[in-house]
């Protein structure tokens, strides 16, 4: 049992507490009590000695430690023991939230019978290339299973026909919409584009301008880069989705040229994400095993979600989220909401496929309307 500092205690392991915990045989199954002994309790700083738990056991409620991706790793099992207290009954504003599968049902966009077609939420989706059309496939596919009242896609015509070959029931072609999905798969180096990738570059770019929710991946991220550096803001409600490496690309654009590295961004993730979003003006989520999402205002708790399986860190599963979570963009709930629920989503959905083993991006995507069902009906397991 690993008692030697709380949740009061500072980063780092010094002297006879390094020394015992170094003693520990490493067959051991250990239970922290409160934290990890050497675990910053802000959740913040990943460095300096500190005991790894298999399971840490904490009272009232869960802390930052225990829910942000830098000291996550070091809980392991976490269990909070209710004694009936509340951050507000100690007169504290939360600073991370996660939400559980309990809070799916009263958050989650469910038709009632006046709904239809248009009044579900339109998608438009500008994704894929010819040397990424499944890009396309993917997060039009996720848009589909996620229950958009339509989705519209944008692309070049290889990618478009694999698109409607998958989900006959994708729209072509531009038309109103109430939110988009821009970016995945998109190709936004500038020089040697194949013939017609100017056009999907345009769509993107064009779409900055428009007052519409809009989800932001992949090589949309870095059109969206310039789009700001060159002085241009987002109005509208506005998601960002990158993974470490792209995160430090969108801040050495946006931050005067300043090198950021995917290592900086890995060992940091919060406090880079946090800069991401006051530097941009919009929501970021940054992926992961643990994804944070983070709004431009500091007095918003981040929320933190860790729902999927470790199999779900493969191609394409990133075109699925943002499918996902751009159908709640256009259902009408705010980027932070969208985000994460969609991530809760898309864990959920990825442990629903998956046999235990290996899972493909498209079965997730297929997995999605029985993974909300089991939500909305509260017998979806509870995330790792």
């Amino acid at each position: 049992v690993d008692g030697l500092l709380g949740i009061g205690g500072r980063p780092g392991l010094r002297g006879a507490m390094a020394a015992a915990v170094a003693a520990v045989p490493g067959t051991a199954y250990i239970v922290g009590v409160d934290l990890p002994s050497g675990a910053d309790p802000a959740g913040e700083d990943p460095q300096g000695p500190r005991v790894r738990a298999d399971e840490t056991v904490t009272f009232g409620v869960a802390k930052p430690v225990h829910l942000l991706p830098a000291t996550a790793p070091a809980v392991g099992r976490l269990r909070v023991v209710d004694i009936g207290l509340t951050p507000e009954l100690a007169g504290e504003r939360p600073v991370v939230e996660r939400l559980e599968p309990a809070d799916v049902a009263g958050r989650w966009p469910v038709p009632d019978a006046t709904d239809h077609k248009y009044s579900r939420g339109v998608l438009g989706v500008v994704a894929g290339s010819d040397d990424y059309p499944g890009a396309a496939v993917l997060c039009c596919t996720a848009a589909v299973e996620a229950g958009a009242g339509m989705v519209r896609y944008l692309g070049p015509p290889r990618a478009a026909d694999l698109v409607l070959a998958s989900c006959p029931e994708v729209v072509p072609g531009p038309g109103r919409v109430q939110a988009m999905v821009v970016g995945p798969g998109v190709d936004a180096r500038g020089v040697d584009r194949p013939d017609g990738e100017d056009d999907q570059v345009d769509r993107v770019t064009g779409s900055f301008a428009q007052d519409l929710p809009l989800l932001v991946d992949a090589g949309g991220l870095e059109l969206l880069g310039r789009w700001l550096a060159a002085g241009h803001r987002r109005t509208a409600p506005t998601l960002l989705t990158p993974h470490a490496g792209e995160l430090a690309r969108l801040l050495g654009t946006v931050a005067d040229g300043e090198e950021v590295t995917r290592e900086q961004v890995e060992q940091a993730p919060l406090a880079h994400a946090r800069r991401a979003a006051v530097l941009t003006g919009c929501t970021v989520l940054l992926k992961g095993a643990t994804t944070l999402v983070v709004t431009p205002d500091p007095a918003v708790p981040v929320r933190s979600q860790a729902d999927a399986p470790p199999w779900l860190a493969t191609a394409g599963a990133g075109d699925v989220l943002a499918g996902l979570a751009g159908v709640l963009l256009a259902a009408g709930l705010a980027p932070l909401e969208a985000g994460s629920l969609a991530a809760l989503v898309h864990g959920t959905a990825a442990s629903r496929a998956t046999p235990g083993g290996p899972v493909r991006a498209l079965g997730v995507a297929h997995a999605i309307p029985l993974a909300v069902a089991d939500l909305l009906a509260g017998t979806a397991p509870r995330g790792r």
